[in-house]
């Protein structure tokens, strides 16, 4: 009788201890085991960087419409051999664009899982980076989370484990990013997410923050609010449909919303309508489940330790058709075909009641291959961008990705090309002492186009990146249709005074031809007018523009058209 109490005590504890493996009959990871795969625990100590290795510059890569730079690099913009980066989260200061801040799981050194509170800051529009360090040296930091409010400030917010306890700081920066105060206790747990209100209503500035209930530090709770900017955050609370792996998202009248896994399949979203009401506790409308024909998980060959990214929540706060719209997505395993990992979408037009058929984003033909860390933001104007890594372009039985982007100007109805934005890079390389890229990536968007965060390994190890992205450049590049003759070039080029576009017209129609810098804004209209078919010529001096990098973008109907121009001095 002894023995058997002792082996049923040792099977509970293995039972406890073990990676999720338990799967239900229709093949599914049950929710109690996915929630138990992943937990940031550390294990080695800390390691300092690697000494007597070679310094290379940084990765940078230059097309037409976006542009990719390394993030994470010495004080001469050179890589840090030997070390890693991975789960960056971005922010941009809504007062000056040029500023923005990325944060990360930053690896001293490759040979120890040890990781701190990694960030990087820029003040010419990503064009290049500081890294400093990291927020709290020596101190043990994960998950990091960025966001910004209307005033410009940033918010890091990251987690700590000590003895299986978790708990989250939420650091301030007021000066861009270069310098950080001391942190306030943030309760929180396991994969955090955090969103600030900038709706301009009664909660904004409110800080929320919401996190995996199974690793909390104030269990049952695992929902915390800060109503002060920052100084304090409640005690916590519990949130309906117990959503994890997932982000956050405030909507144009400070509502709020939760995202993350569901039970078995799709993704539980939790709206609170009074969470923006300062005198008042939270207090949730509802919660549904949104069907994604699929559902989010971990312990896939591609990312073995990791998530194949997180849900993605974002609503539209235009002024448009779409203002008040949720979207959803979410890279997921697919229940209809088996296909491991697609990009899946859907919408709700009712404040999150009711939701759209999912709808797969990538294109690829068959179902054997990775579409994973599906990341979403939605712009100012209602523009929904949308990257992943896709590994459709390597050889079978390789796991190597690329990044792929596609956008909607019309809420989802319609969608850009799947456009490739990169080269084929091994996710496997450089892990340090686990066996993932992470868990997540970050995006933001503005009018002008989207302002990725990301890592990959094209320096041999895990590294971070910004990519900027103008969509109506990248997103048409590639689409074939009857107007082979529509055309725009433009001479000299590279130019320093005089720049001459001629362009081609198939038919009378409305043209508009544009200036544009690299990050997408209008700088100068050159023609706005219904013209007959026919080739025409416009010029313009430009002597007074700064030299780099420019786009002549034509615009016809739904047609666009582009010409990359060098401004040299």
């Amino acid at each position: 009788m002894k023995t058997y109490i002792i082996l049923i005590a040792i099977l509970t504890f293995i039972s406890v201890i073990r990676p999720a493996v338990a799967f239900s009959q229709n093949g599914h990871i049950s929710k109690e085991d996915r929630m138990l795969m992943h937990r940031e625990l550390p294990k080695d100590k800390y390691l300092p960087p690697a000494v007597g290795l070679t310094n290379v510059p940084g990765y940078h890569q230059k097309s037409t419409g976006f542009f990719t730079v390394q993030v994470n690099v010495d004080s001469e913009g050179n890589n840090i051999p030997g070390d890693a980066a991975n789960e960056p989260s971005i922010a941009i200061d809504p007062t000056n664009s040029n500023n923005m801040v990325i944060g990360w799981r930053q690896f001293d050194n490759v040979n120890s899982d040890f990781r701190q509170a990694g960030y990087g800051y820029t003040v010419n529009q990503g064009q290049s980076w500081t890294f400093p360090g990291s927020i709290n040296p020596g101190i043990f930091r994960s998950d990091p989370v960025l966001d910004f409010d209307t005033s410009g400030n940033f918010y890091y917010n990251s987690l700590t484990s000590s003895g299986g306890n978790y708990t989250c700081k939420v650091f301030k920066s007021t000066n861009g990013g270069a310098g950080w105060d001391g942190g306030v206790n943030a309760k929180g747990g396991d994969k955090q997410w955090m969103a600030i209100d900038r709706s301009g209503g009664i909660g904004t500035g409110n800080i929320y923050s919401a996190w995996n209930s199974n690793y909390s530090s104030c269990s049952p709770g695992f929902f915390t609010r800060s109503i002060n900017n920052g100084a304090s955050f409640q005690n916590c609370i519990e949130v309906p449909g117990d959503p994890y792996w997932g982000t956050m998202a405030v909507g144009p009248d400070g509502e709020l919303y939760v995202s993350g896994s569901g039970y078995w399949d799709g993704i539980v979203v939790a709206k609170s309508t009074t969470a923006q009401n300062p005198d008042g506790a939270v207090t949730w409308d509802f919660s549904t489940v949104v069907d994604i024909d699929g559902y989010l998980t971990g312990w896939t060959p591609i990312n073995p330790s990791g998530i194949l990214g997180q849900a993605n929540i974002s609503v539209d706060c235009s002024d448009g058709p779409g203002r008040g719209n949720v979207y959803i997505l979410a890279s997921a395993a697919r229940i209809s075909n088996g296909d491991p990992a697609d990009v899946m979408f859907s919408k709700s037009t009712d404040g999150g009641l009711t939701w759209s058929d999912p709808l797969r984003i990538n294109n690829d033909p068959g179902t054997s291959r990775y579409q994973w860390f599906g990341t979403m933001s939605v712009a100012p104007n209602g523009r929904i961008d949308i990257i992943w890594l896709d590994n459709r372009d390597a050889p079978s039985g390789s796991y190597n990705s690329a990044l792929y982007y596609c956008y909607s100007d019309d809420q989802g109805e319609t969608w850009s090309i799947n456009k490739k934005l990169s080269g084929l890079f091994n996710p496997h390389l450089g892990w340090p002492q686990q066996e993932k890229m992470g868990d997540y990536f970050d995006m933001d968007s503005d009018d002008g186009g989207s302002h990725l965060a990301w890592a990959n390994t094209f320096n041999g190890e895990q590294d971070v990146y910004y990519t900027h992205i103008i969509p109506t450049i990248v997103g048409l590049a590639d689409n074939t249709d009857n107007y082979d003759l529509l055309s725009v070039t433009s001479y000299p080029n590279p130019f320093s005074g005089k720049v001459t576009i001629q362009y081609q017209n198939p038919v009378h129609q409305n043209l508009k031809i544009v200036l544009c810098n690299i990050y997408g804004q209008e700088i100068l209209t050159l023609v706005d007018k219904e013209q007959d078919p026919g080739t025409y010529t416009v010029s313009f001096q430009g002597e007074s523009l700064p030299a780099g990098c420019y786009f002549c973008r034509m615009v016809a109907g739904a047609q666009t058209r582009t010409a990359k121009m060098v401004k040299i001095r």
